[in-house]
């Protein structure tokens, strides 16, 4: 696992040191998306070397992702000055929508155009070679370097504009070369890990890092630690889970996202509004459960699942012995079809010799097998249909009782020193 996924973890180290300070800019300027505007950008000039013939890692392919980024990069430059008028958002999501609407129709001409898609859009930093991580550091080095030259003019450009303009500097140059620089590290890396995770490297490390600490010092070094932390979870969960890797990682950065989300949630909540989240969620299982049995419950299956003697309460006798019987079906099934898919498997590799009529019959009775199997789990799934019946009035409407009940005498109880 270590061999597979050393490189892939030392890219997302570099990616999440340089995006980390660019989504602290990013964020002071009040442009969030202008990182996936300018990756959809390099996408666009991406697909236009395939177009021309070139493929995506080639270094034409390269510099047409380039050209198209600093174009975009010129463009917001040029519209900030115009803040009051036309809203930079306004102008990013425009360039966003039209420049992912160009590759969808470029991409329609090209041949594996939907293939090519997918590479934009996930990227495939699981293949990343040592000679491209070389190739992205000292590129993203170099930028850090005139960045750090240049700290003053271009911190005060995007954390204090209007301080800077009275200073009587400059700052449609300051911005050009902010994105241009961007643009140049975006259509970097979105070569390696594509639009999705350099969004993600982008906006999740430094939002999440703005919540803990003003100091920007300090929230650049939590952001560049959340980045490289989120890429080591990401990269063990593809390995363990069998999961696209770059999709994996952007999950894994959602995934912080929410835990940060629902914990500042819950720091916040005094017991009487946790109390009225209790009989409100209670309250709408109910209903749900009351007016709408035949509905997915999500949470009734969660019980069951947890308590399983309350799969088959609500079951009559006839109907707990076709789910034993249903089961039994099932297990023997799966075994039977682990032992022959290992048999087919060893007859594809050579590792068993069968004669080909005999190679056939196996195949079908794999594909009989199979829907046999299905079978099998459709009966199971009708049970819970039937008892979800039943289940209506002797534990759909109890909770909905409860739950209103609850929720209304909180209401009426409510106190000043609870407000």
């Amino acid at each position: 696992m270590i061999e597979l996924l050393l490189w892939p973890f030392i890219a997302g180290v570099v990616l999440a040191g340089i995006h980390a300070y660019f989504g602290m800019h990013v964020l002071a300027r009040g442009v969030v998306f202008a990182d996936l505007a300018l990756a959809q950008v390099a996408a666009l000039g991406f697909t236009a070397a395939i177009l021309a013939g070139h493929p995506v890692s080639s270094p034409a392919g390269y510099w047409y992702g380039l050209a198209f980024a600093m174009a975009g990069a010129v463009l917001f430059a040029l519209a900030r000055p115009y803040e009051k008028m036309l809203q930079q958002e306004a102008v990013i999501g425009i360039v966003y929508a039209v420049s992912a609407s160009l590759g969808v129709l470029a991409l329609d001409r090209a041949p594996q155009g939907a293939e090519h898609m997918k590479q934009l859009l996930i990227g495939s930093i699981l293949t990343v070679t040592p000679a491209e991580v070389g190739e992205i550091a000292l590129l993203y080095g170099a930028i850090g370097g005139v960045h750090l030259v240049l700290r003053r003019p271009l911190t005060d450009a995007s954390f204090r504009p209007q301080a800077a303009e009275t200073e009587g500097r400059r700052l449609f140059l300051w911005d050009v070369l902010f994105y241009a620089s961007f643009a140049l590290v975006v259509t970097s890396s979105v070569r390696v890990a594509g639009v999705l995770l350099v969004f993600s490297y982008l906006i999740v490390p430094a939002v999440l890092a703005r919540l803990v600490t003003a100091a920007l010092a300090w929230r650049l070094l939590v952001a560049w630690g959340l980045g490289v932390a989120l890429t080591a979870l990401g990269l063990h969960a593809s390995w363990s889970l069998d999961l696209p890797t770059g999709p994996a990682i952007v999950a894994t950065f959602g995934a912080a996202c929410a835990l940060v989300a629902v914990g500042f949630g819950l720091w916040r909540l005094t017991w009487r509004r946790t109390a009225m989240i209790v009989c409100v969620v209670l309250g709408a299982a109910g209903f749900l459960l009351v007016a709408l049995p035949g509905l997915d419950q999500p949470w009734l299956d969660a019980v069951e699942t947890a308590v399983p003697p309350v799969q088959t309460i609500f079951l009559n006798e006839g109907e707990r012995a076709t789910r034993r019987e249903v089961l039994e079906s099932i297990a023997h099934g799966r075994a039977e079809l682990q032992r022959l898919r290992r048999l087919d498997q060893d007859v594809r590799w050579g590792a068993v010799a069968m004669e080909p009529e005999k190679v056939e019959r196996l195949r079908q009775y794999l594909a009989g097998r199979s829907e046999i199997s299905a079978g099998d789990q459709l009966v199971l799934r009708s049970l819970p249909a039937k008892a979800r019946k039943r289940q209506r009035l002797a534990l759909g409407l109890p909770l909905l009782l409860i739950g209103s009940a609850g929720a209304f005498a909180l209401r009426r109880r409510h106190q000043p020193a609870d407000a």
